[in-house]
């Protein structure tokens, strides 16, 4: 394999800012990962709701994208996306799925996984008309995921949504909404030196109780 400038094996960074034990760790995950997240959006991390989403087709075929976390509480993890798109039909055949944050400003990650359901109707509206106008417009204009034959085909549906909805609110598409993911694993890492990081994680048990244990490196 051909490499370009630089060695990329020479491009290394240390993780030094903090440790992660056991005893650091609250018996619940989503109160740790609230803690987390408080902790991120504190040190104005860069995007700190955005995540990484996995899903898998039936056949196991994985993709991932990047989406933003929109709620959260009681590990009830909630995303909102258009129905159609390539993630939605993942879920549709395998509703599994994983989201990953990374906050490199902490030196730390954060993964769950669970099983994924769409969202209340009630929740989907009350989300989507707290968006500006155009990310309104936006969920009407693109068929996403599909193939478009070019970006003025984009811009023309966005004209056409815009003027159509000039004058009133813009409604909220049936093919647009929210899911849940029920978390039932989580992994919490915090980096440390010489790539000897700290890793904890938390199993959902049959009683709902959360199994705590560190992973090696």
């Amino acid at each position: 394999m051909k490499e370009s400038g630089k060695s990329i094996y020479d491009l290394r960074h240390d993780f030094e800012k903090a440790t992660l034990n056991e005893s650091d760790v609250d018996n619940n995950p989503a109160i740790q990962f609230e803690k987390w997240m408080h902790q991120a959006l504190e040190a104005k991390v860069v995007e700190a709701l955005a995540m990484t989403l996995s899903t898998a087709s039936k056949e196991g075929k994985p993709s991932g994208r990047i989406l933003y976390l929109r709620e959260y509480a009681d590990n009830r993890f909630a995303f909102f996306t258009n129905y159609k798109s390539k993630k939605a039909e993942d879920l549709l055949e395998n509703p599994f799925a994983s989201m990953n944050f990374f906050w490199q400003e902490l030196e730390r990650q954060v993964r769950i996984e669970g099983s994924v359901e769409f969202h209340s109707k009630e929740a989907s509206d009350k989300y989507f008309y707290s968006r500006p106008h155009y990310s309104k417009v936006g969920a009407w204009s693109s068929p996403q995921s599909k193939v478009i034959k070019d970006r003025a085909e984009l811009e023309g549906l966005v004209t056409e949504f815009d003027t159509k909805y000039k004058t009133e609110d813009v409604p909220r598409p049936e093919y647009w909404g929210g899911y849940i993911l029920k978390a039932t694993y989580y992994e919490f890492w915090q980096g440390r030196k010489s790539r000897l990081h700290d890793r904890i994680a938390y199993t959902l048990q049959d009683d709902n109780t959360w199994k705590i244990e560190r992973l090696a490196p």
